[in-house]
């Protein structure tokens, strides 16, 4: 079913804010989920308000959020997200690293205690837009084993970075987990009853699997093998363990009722400007990204993609012709916009 962008921001804050959520941060939960849902990231989109719902019911979830302050020195600083809504802590995290880039060059901030962060695009591209370069990484629910192991041990342990692109407003964004898929579309293909490409994945006994189900209870396959469970090992370290959230096996999964997830996120702006001017940048990065995409072209490809250039042509794309939600979820958000005394319908 197609859905306007702005009527589904619109649903989701009125959810939100039935489950006593404020109004400024109903905003930033809703615009990072129907982004995601733009960009054609339904993993991470409005059916998470479904999760959100059932967590904050069961007393697993706080809203509206509280994020407070451990410390706040100089270039660096800690939040708490008290588990709460994880996009609004986050989005905190993000505005005080850019708000400290501009005093100091950089800035970096950490947040423990938090939840479901949504896509980590979300807050790059913000930083990016501003004119400087965003970088956030985050730990997650354990998915992957070390390698060699047939243990879930690390998450998923997403990473994005961004950068303007030259153009006004314009960006490159990098936004990838450490698996070579994200968990959330095996749980997707488990709902649909449909199998998973070979090499997705293991199952309990450490073998590759084209069962959802089987690949649930076992591990994902790390990108680019080895590399990909250092790159988690080394998220998992600075996201969780130095910002004081869970670690490891430690993070619970959002999508289960077992408590907070504890889930850590690292935050970094660097302000281009303290490098070279900003003018001079956007020449640079203009000319640099144009001879990628002229670059020669390997037999049979057609165009050249900058990291992120498909989403946002999607995301383009869905601002005219609506964004696509799967009939299920609209009618768990119906159901939840009934539940919130809401007048909206999808």
């Amino acid at each position: 079913m197609l859905v306007q962008a702005e009527k589904l921001k619109t649903a989701a804050v009125h959810i939100l804010k039935g489950l006593g959520a404020r109004e400024e941060e109903a905003a930033v939960v809703a615009e990072s989920l129907v982004l995601a849902d733009s960009r054609g990231l339904d993993t991470h989109g409005v059916h998470l308000l479904t999760l959100i719902a059932k967590r904050a019911a069961a007393g697993m979830l706080k809203i509206p959020t509280e994020t407070s302050v451990v410390f706040d020195d100089g270039a660096t600083a800690l939040l708490d997200g008290e588990n709460g809504l994880g996009q609004v802590s986050v989005w905190q995290a993000m505005t005080l690293a850019i708000k400290k880039a501009r005093t100091f060059g950089i800035g970096g901030c950490l947040v423990r205690n938090t939840n479901n962060i949504g896509i980590l695009s979300y807050y790059t591209i913000k930083a990016a837009r501003e004119g400087l370069v965003g970088i956030v990484m985050s730990n997650a629910a354990p998915a992957m084993s070390p390698w060699g192991g047939a243990e879930a041990f690390f998450g998923t342990n997403p990473l994005s970075i961004a950068v303007p692109s030259g153009e006004d407003k314009g960006v490159v964004v990098l936004d990838m987990s450490s698996t070579l898929v994200a968990r959330g579309k095996i749980r997707k293909a488990e709902r649909s009853k449909e199998e998973i490409p070979l090499g997705w994945a293991f199952d309990e006994e450490g073998s590759p699997t084209t069962d959802a189900a089987r690949a649930l209870k076992g591990t994902l396959m790390p990108i680019g093998g080895a590399k990909g469970y250092g790159l988690a090992l080394m998220i998992d370290i600075i996201a969780g363990l130095l910002s004081g959230a869970s670690y490891g096996p430690g993070v619970r999964t959002f999508h289960e009722l077992k408590g907070p997830t504890g889930v850590g996120v690292f935050t970094l702006a660097l302000d281009i400007e303290r490098f070279m001017p900003f003018k001079r940048f956007q020449e640079l990065i203009g000319g640099h990204l144009a001879s990628i995409k002229s670059s020669r072209k390997a037999k049979g490809v057609l165009r050249i993609y900058l990291p992120g250039e498909i989403e946002e042509e999607k995301e383009l794309e869905t601002r005219h012709r609506g964004v696509e939600i799967a009939s299920a979820s609209v009618e768990k958000l119906n159901e939840l916009l009934t539940g919130a005394g809401s007048p909206l319908a999808l």
